[in-house]
Parts: structure tokens; sequence; C-alpha cells
């Protein structure tokens, strides 16, 4: 047991789930085993509170480091607005620029309200499309948050959002008054969303431009002309996929503009920072309703994203990690062949995910977590590219995977017990109650 593990025995006793964010949890990679905090980080390197280092060839972050750990301009940036202060009376001058730069960026947009989390984004982009449109139904897609307005969905008829976020999410504490307010259609399958539309009152759409697939047969023209037609806002949950593939929202590849985008993660590196990009004639709704929050107002979000936005547009990160996910789905595929392994990648090239096509995936998602930390890697099945990610970093990370996947190998073809490897409880695959 490592300091980290021991600190995480304490955590589940005083945080209820034991950290801040469900991605986070020592579980869903190597419980008990995981180090779990981290002292420092720089580049695609973490060191745990044992001084240990691990080349981070996982989440990067949970997507937000596109630029690497502890990025040099931007930390500088940020150390100069620590210097003068981060929050007074008066309201910081960069939340005027960095709106100025993301309507610059989003033509089509004319107004930016922000806020420091995904969740808080998308519900205020919700609030302000619902007073826009004077409807309280919304039809969505995707992954938006943890607020009421979408956990709702499952006092439906079940377990509406399995197929959006993961299953058996029980809307415990949301009001059941919201039965029936939000609509889950599934990506693609136009007819569904239509049917929604016709049935309903609906006022808001809102979803992911793409997660783990591109739209098929002008899906998104379709959404876009039916919401046009029908009145309907229309909203791009931008939070995951913005500045990944383009210099904005990955909606830019496909020529297709929502009323509304709403943008995180990626957007200052680190940093807290979000952001709701919308046309005035839908903006201007938020003047209608009450939306405010204190730290909202503070210098340290926008300082960030202005550097991050400025590094990003020089260095062109967005072509980069797009080329550098390319690289590790064909690395997996190839290491899955030579093995003669059945797995299935997903996900958009800089946000990767594979799967082993077996009854013991788990455990083999469990057992590269385990294996791998011992080589001074953070890995597991799932790999969010940044700019530091070099081809050194590369060739280390396959060569050590290489042999887990034989004996993997082993373990299908009955000549090892995957159990019998594991030093610990196989890692969750979605939500659970700790204890």
């Amino acid at each position: 047991m490592g300091t980290g593990q021991e600190l995480y025995k304490k955590a589940k006793l005083l945080i209820p789930g034991g950290t801040m964010l469900l991605s986070k949890r020592p579980e869903m990679f190597l419980p008990d085993l995981w180090p779990s905090y981290y002292s420092k980080s720089k580049g695609c390197k973490v060191w745990d509170l044992d001084g240990n280092e691990f080349i981070d060839m996982s989440m990067m972050g949970i997507g937000t480091n596109t630029l690497g750990y502890a990025n040099d301009e931007v930390d500088a940036a940020v150390m100069e607005t620590v210097k003068k202060g981060n929050l007074t009376t008066l309201n910081c001058p960069e939340e005027v620029y960095l709106a100025e730069r993301l309507v610059e960026i989003n033509p089509w947009g004319d107004m930016v309200r922000f806020a420091r989390s995904g969740g808080e984004a998308n519900s205020i982009a919700i609030r302000i499309a619902r007073a826009a449109s004077g409807k309280d139904k919304v039809a969505i897609c995707g992954y938006h948050g943890w607020h009421d307005w979408y956990l709702s969905a499952n006092h439906n008829q079940g377990d509406n959002l399995s197929g959006h976020l993961i299953p058996g999410l029980s809307p415990n504490g949301v009001p059941h008054n919201l039965k029936d307010t939000v609509y889950p259609f599934r990506y693609n399958h136009f007819e569904e969303l239509l049917s929604i539309v016709e049935n309903n009152d609906i006022g808001v759409i809102k979803m992911e431009v793409l997660r783990n697939f591109g739209p098929e047969d002008n899906f998104l023209e379709k959404v876009r002309e039916l919401a046009t037609r029908k009145n309907i806002v229309l909203i791009f949950d931008e939070c995951t996929s913005g500045f990944r593939e383009t210099f904005g929202g990955i909606y830019k590849k496909y020529g297709v503009e929502p009323d509304m985008a709403v943008f995180g993660k990626t957007i200052s590196n680190g940093y807290a920072l979000t952001a709701v990009v919308g046309r005035r004639s839908v903006m201007e709704a938020a003047q209608t309703t009450f939306i405010s929050s204190t730290f909202w107002t503070e210098r340290i979000g926008p300082t960030a994203a202005l550097a991050t936005l400025k590094v990003m547009e020089r260095v062109k990160s967005w072509e980069t990690i797009t080329a550098i996910g390319k690289k590790m789905q064909a690395g997996w595929k190839e290491l899955a062949d030579a093995h003669k392994l059945s797995i299935t990648v997903s996900g958009i090239p800089s946000l990767s995910t594979y799967s082993f096509n077996s009854d013991n995936a788990l455990p083999y998602k469990t057992l590269i977590a385990q294996e791998m930390l011992k080589k001074g890697f953070l890995a597991s099945t799932n790999f969010y590219a940044c700019t530091e990610h070099t081809d050194d970093k590369f060739e280390s990370y396959f060569n050590e995977l290489d042999p887990i996947f034989a004996t993997i190998a082993k373990c299908e073809n009955g000549s090892e017990d995957v159990n019998n490897l594991l030093e610990g409880p196989v890692c969750h695959g979605g939500f659970k109650r700790l204890n």
C-alpha cells in the first residue's frame, strides 16, 4: 500500500463516493492498487504521492489537457493573474476578450455566457433555450452532465440514459414532477427524433455532434432542418469534442451550425472554464430569467482560456492530437491481430477507447492497468491524446503492452486464468456504491 492508496481509504470515509468525479475513481482502473493522487505533473507525466513517475497513456485529466500538463505558456499567463489578483468587486476584462474571441471562432454566434464546469454550462444552455422557446420539453442525444434536468430522463420509463451515459443511474433526489420533460433519442436515428418532436411539445434539441461514430444519411442536416422548421432551439454539446478535430467545434467538419454550442475541457488546458456560445435571438433570453454565480467571475479561467486558444491556434494542436490518436488506434488493432484477439476500437481518434470482445473484458482491462502500472504507465483501455505524446512514449508503451496482450491471448485459449493473475478486485464498469 502506497501513500495514495492509504489516503483513498480515508477519502471514502470523508467524501461520499470517494472522489468528485466518477471517472477518476480508482475503482474504474485498478481497485485497491491505483495510485489515486498526484503530487505534480508535466507534459504527459504524473508523479504520485510517493514520488513514483508515470507516463499518462490514459485519460490526461479526463480529456482536459490537450497541450499537456502544466503548459509553460498557459501557466505563465495564469501566474500573472495570480500576482495581480483573481477576483475583486469589479469584473475581469478577460471575460470580454474571451467572449469576443469565441464569437470570432464561431461566427454564427453573437453572445457568450461563461461557467466553470460542463454540467453548469449545459444547464445554463438549457435554461436559456427553454426561456427562448417558451417550452419545457427537451429531446437529448448524448451525455450532458449530472443536473436534475438531464437525469430526470430516468424517471420516464426506466433506464433511458443507459445508452447515453452509463447504465443503472438512479434519479434518486431528482423531483418526480420532471418526469416526461426530457426525451432521449439515439444518434443517427432521425425517425426516432421526428416521432418525439411530432408527439411532444419539444422546445429544445440538445445533442453531441458525435461521440463514437459520425453522422450517416445527412443526420445532422435533417436535425437542423427539423429544428428550424419547428422553431426548436438546437444546442450542440461540444464539451468533449470541441477543439479536437478543428479550431472550434467539431460541427465545422459537417457544415451544420447550431443555435447554441457548449464548450469545455480542452478550452483552458486544465483550468476551470466552460462557455455557452449562441445566437443573439436565443441568448438574450438569459435576461428574462436568473443565471448568476460569484465564481463564474473569477479571472484565472478566462486568462487560461485566452492563452490556451493562442497556443492551440499557433501549433494546430487539433491536427497533432488527431494524428496521435490514429496512431494509437492502429497500434491497438495491430497488437490485437498479432495475438489473434478480438477487440472493438471506438471514439474519435483523440478520444480513443477499445474493449475486448470477451466475457472477461473487465478482468482484462484490470490486468492491463495492473501490469502497465508496474512498468511506469497510467494505462487502461482509454487514451486521450495530447501534444506531448511523442514517438518515444508510444514505442515504450507498445513494448510493454505486447506481453500483456500475449498473456490475455493465453487466457482466451484457456491456458491461463485471468482471475489468478489479478492482485486485487476487478475494476468497475459503471456506477456503483463504494460501500
